[in-house]
């Protein structure tokens, strides 16, 4: 039999995904090297090597810090507080360098990110100094 309170909970996570949109998917724009500059051989050379560098992008839903002592307590089950409220964007890293804000979505049976906030260049710029 299901306690009044897990149906409550059964109900509002009914809600909530009933709520949820299908997002329609993006076309990304190539990066296209003829656009806006001319560039000599030896640039586009050096362009094409740094856009095959692979980087890591992250989603990070919230940081939390604890004593070794607390840490070695945990075991399944375990629920850890994190330093962020329900419903709070999730940041996106990129190789551990924040680019933007986003929320959680699911397509497919898989875990997506919208992206709900981008971080200006000159901001990306200004962190990595």
């Amino acid at each position: 039999m299901v306690s009044e309170d897990e149906q409550k909970l059964a109900d509002e996570w009914a809600e909530a995904m009933a709520e949820q949109v299908e997002p329609e998917a993006v076309e990304l724009e190539e990066f296209n090297e003829d656009d806006k500059v001319e560039l000599s051989a030896e640039e586009k050379r050096k362009l094409d090597a740094i856009l095959d560098i692979p980087v890591t992008i992250s989603m990070e839903v919230g940081r939390s810090k604890i004593t070794i002592r607390n840490l070695l307590q945990l075991n399944q089950g375990s629920v850890v507080e994190l330093d962020r409220v329900a419903g709070e964007p999730l940041d996106v890293l990129v190789n551990g360098t924040l680019i933007a804000h986003g929320e959680v979505v699911v397509v497919n049976d898989k875990f997506g990110i919208r992206l709900t906030d981008v971080i200006s260049q000159q901001e990306r710029i200004k962190k990595l100094k």
